[in-house]
């Protein structure tokens, strides 16, 4: 991904979002709801912040991917989402636990609880998914 530096100084201010105000948009997954933190206008694209949210009574796909960026960061909020990692096996995170998820590794979302809601971080703001088979072998 080449780099194109911090977002020029004009962009770059203060932001405040207030949770009251709170709207969780439709975005990557059906069974998520998004709610942008204000990073990515303020950075140019070049940072993303957002909290998602499990929608109740949907469900992950268990479809592996990858995400082309340079930076992914996940910190749980509320109730629990288990992960495959072609390099590590499966991990489930609860709220308290983070995880930083390599540059281009295959992972899949295998389940989470209704309640669920984490932090995720990721830089660029806009970056490709793309689908890919499983891993033979996991860990």
């Amino acid at each position: 991904m080449p780099d194109d530096g911090p977002a020029p100084a004009t962009t770059r201010r203060t932001t405040v979002t207030h949770g009251k105000d709170a709207v969780f948009d439709n975005g990557l997954r059906a069974f998520f709801g998004y709610r942008d933190l204000g990073v990515k206008d303020v950075t140019g694209g070049g940072y993303t912040a957002q909290v998602i949210r499990a929608i109740p009574g949907q469900h992950a796909s268990g479809q592996w991917h990858t995400h082309q960026l340079d930076f992914q960061f996940v910190f749980v909020l509320k109730g629990w989402v288990s992960f495959k990692y072609e390099d590590i096996g499966e991990v489930t995170l609860q709220a308290g636990d983070s995880v930083y998820q390599p540059p281009m590794v295959k992972h899949a979302e295998v389940a989470h609880s209704d309640d669920m809601e984490l932090i995720e971080i990721t830089s660029p703001a806009e970056f490709v998914t793309q689908m890919v088979d499983a891993p033979a072998k996991l860990g």
